[in-house]
């Protein structure tokens, strides 16, 4: 039998521990009460001989079923969903659960995907249902995925339910690059603009100003304005750029500080969902996601109190997670869910009638599931709408700051062409 070697977060402990594979020694150094920092097998013989060390880290919830989680990811999204589709096809071709399981960690994965594997096959081998073995080693498997994999396996239906859970992940992981490259150009145009200005200001508006014949308190108000910025951004960025850093460190703790308020992030949300384009954008993404999601967490069988809890954090808004929030409390008080969404004024009058209509003939996962396609398409609708508006308007702010900027220049060389024509 394989022996491995571990060293323990209490005290630096370390020992050796005889077990068939890394995830057995990894639950028998976890019974005796400690917590494995790292656990490599012993150098003489095994397949796993001179494997590198793995970082292991303990969650709060793996102490007792014997789970454990990496630190650093396990799996990205891409990951995640390409594991889930691959496991459904797996079980659907007729292949039994530990064998697919077997198989998925024989293909071609890392060292950390294939110790998690080992955990979930060794967990499942003892009896322990596929969806407690996911909650019992965290990351990369959230609430959503947990949820829909119990529901396939108290239906009987896994394979067919984990497709569902692939697809739901597909869609998402779309939608999250379609956003990707919706803003990211945006955002490099106002990046790139920033630091023209700053330059503009700082070096070129100086060497101008600096050789005109006037003090800086005869400058035209937006000459000053324009000279005064410049010199903050030399002051700051050239003169005492030692002292910047720390500042910028200390802007950095605070902006962290305010956005882990929950009170701000929600004004945040709220103030987005107003804006007139990217405000459309967000609520039809949010709009998207809780159609798709509940869509999915209902035909997957799980109780609708439980599908709406889990729904709420996929929006990714505040404002609209505290209506499905107070949506939740009044279903489980005997309410039907279009009514406090339709009170709410942030989802669209279709989506509420058509779950009123799911709710009344029983058919509110069809009918979810077939409205998701809508949304979708208007989803990648906002997205055009963004794209094709977003730099027009950046392009007109531009050219009003340079517009401003050159107004300046012009002003204070008019001044001084007065003056010597007066003095004259």
């Amino acid at each position: 039998m394989p022996t491995f070697t571990y060293k323990a977060a209490q005290g630096g402990a370390t020992g050796t521990v005889e077990a068939l594979d890394r995830a057995a020694a990894v639950r028998e150094v976890v019974k005796r009460g400690l917590t494995p920092v790292w656990l490599e097998q012993a150098a003489q013989g095994g397949s796993l001989a001179g494997m590198s060390r793995a970082v292991l880290g303990q969650n709060a919830s793996s102490s007792a079923s014997g789970g454990f989680d990496f630190g650093g990811r396990v799996m990205s999204r891409a990951e995640m969903a390409s594991f889930v589709r691959e496991l459904a096809t797996a079980i659907m071709a007729g292949l039994p659960l530990v064998t697919a399981l077997k198989t998925l960690a024989r293909s071609g994965r890392s060292a950390k995907q294939k110790l998690m594997l080992e955990s979930l096959i060794s967990q499942v081998e003892g009896g322990t249902a596929l969806a407690d073995a996911m909650s019992s080693w965290g990351k990369p498997f959230d609430t959503l995925t947990i949820s829909i994999t119990k529901a396939g396996e108290a239906s009987g239906k896994l394979g067919e339910v984990m497709e569902q859970a692939a697809d739901l992940l597909d869609r998402d992981l779309k939608l999250r690059r379609s956003i990707l490259g919706a803003t990211l150009y945006p955002m490099i145009i106002c990046a790139l603009v920033g630091l023209a200005i700053i330059v503009i200001v700082s070096f070129i508006v100086p060497t101008i100003l600096d050789k005109l014949p006037i003090t800086p308190s005869q400058l035209p108000f937006p000459t000053r304005v324009v000279k005064g910025l410049g010199d903050g951004f030399k002051l700051i960025f050239i003169e005492r750029w030692f002292m910047s850093i720390p500042a910028l460190v200390l802007l950095g703790i605070a902006l962290a500080r305010l956005f882990a308020r929950p009170d701000f992030l929600l004004w945040k949300d709220q103030t987005v969902l107003r804006l007139p384009i990217i405000g459309r954008l967000m609520r039809d993404v949010a709009v998207a996601r809780f159609t798709r999601t509940l869509g999915t967490l209902t035909k997957a069988g799980v109780p609708i109190l439980q599908s709406l809890r889990i729904t709420k954090g996929v929006l990714g808004n505040r404002a609209m997670e505290g209506v499905i929030e107070d949506v939740t409390h009044q279903v489980a008080g005997g309410a039907t869910i279009a009514e406090p969404m339709e009170k709410s004024g942030h989802f669209p009058p279709m989506l509420v009638q058509i779950i009123n209509l799911g709710e009344r003939s029983g058919r509110l996962d069809q009918m979810l599931n077939q409205a998701s396609k809508a949304f979708d398409e208007r989803v990648d609708q906002s997205i055009k709408l963004f794209t094709t508006a977003l730099p027009p308007i950046l392009l007109v702010f531009m050219a009003g700051v340079v517009g401003f900027i050159v107004l300046a220049v012009f002003l204070a060389l008019l001044q001084v062409q007065d003056a010597m024509a007066g003095s004259g």
